[in-house]
């Protein structure tokens, strides 16, 4: 059983890589004919390191998560657990690196269920922020981005919903009757509101963006005023990445939604898909580095 696992250990690490190198091709071609200035460059320097922030945060913030569940897996040793499973999420089904955080988690003796509800909180938390930016920042200038205003009311009710459903009064009594019917003697209950995770993802997500202005910037002299409307078509793309099943990493659905979001009076379309494709290898890279450093370490 040992060489077996072994063995499937390094098949999903050969896959994983293998979807990786083939969205590095797919991007790469689009970007082979630009040229790259020093401030290019620089612009895309920033944009890594601000990516490597970004998900070494995201990391840091998973264990926030943690401690409200009082899972035993905790601090440093989960991050880099984060870190390291967060590649797999390039796989197909997009489910892989919950599967891992999952089975790291039950390792250290805790049940399914508490593994589970720790592990599918967090991406529910990010939605929740890409939605509150995305509200937020358009309504500053809804004008120049393409929104429609049945789309902002149904992402505000969206958000009520699950905002009063994550409370702790609500939350628990549906986790102790589902843990029950599984027959798991130990329930996930949070033991406060997560307020600060639910903070801590919506400063990953403006990170993230941040970074994905950088490499805007590189080519487009952007005014202030636009600057929130970067910020809201990038959260929205990112969410809708995040919640349809089946695509790796987002991969098409946030490039597509980047494009179809955006003022073309103002971004360029062909500007704007050189920037979603050094966006998407620049974020792999931070990804991959994040990754190197905490399984060298482990």
């Amino acid at each position: 059983m040992k060489l077996v696992k072994k063995f499937f250990r390094w098949l999903i690490l050969g896959v994983t890589l293998f979807f990786i190198i083939a969205t590095f091709k797919h991007n790469w071609r689009e970007v082979m004919g630009v040229k790259f200035t020093n401030f290019t460059w620089l612009m895309l320097g920033l944009s890594l390191f601000l990516n490597i922030i970004a998900h070494t945060f995201s990391a840091w913030v998973w264990t926030w998560i943690l401690t409200i569940f009082h899972t035993k897996l905790q601090g440093l040793k989960a991050i880099k657990i984060y870190l390291i499973t967060n590649i797999s999420k390039y796989l197909p089904g997009n489910i892989w690196h919950f599967f891992g955080r999952v089975k790291a988690i039950q390792a250290e003796g805790d049940s399914l269920a508490l593994a589970t509800v720790s592990v599918i909180i967090e991406p529910l938390l990010m939605a929740i922020a890409a939605l509150l930016i995305t509200i937020i920042s358009a309504s500053i200038g809804i004008i120049e981005i393409n929104f429609s205003p049945l789309i902002f009311l149904v992402e505000l009710i969206f958000i009520i919903i699950i905002i009063i459903g994550i409370h702790p009064k609500i939350i628990n009594p549906i986790l102790s009757k589902l843990a029950k019917s599984k027959g798991s003697k130990q329930s996930a209950n949070l033991t406060k509101y997560p307020l600060l995770p639910l903070l801590g993802e919506v400063m990953f997500l403006l990170l993230r963006g941040l970074a994905f202005l950088l490499i805007l910037l590189a080519f487009i002299p952007l005014k202030i005023t636009l600057i929130p409307q970067v910020l809201s078509g990038f959260s929205f793309a990112w969410l809708l990445g995040l919640i349809i099943p089946g695509a790796p990493g987002g991969i098409g659905i946030f490039e597509a939604t980047i494009i179809a979001t955006f003022n073309q009076s103002f971004f360029p379309s062909e500007i704007v898909l050189i920037v979603i494709a050094l966006f998407r290898i620049n974020s792999i890279l931070a990804e991959l580095i994040t990754a190197a450093i905490a399984f060298i370490d482990k």
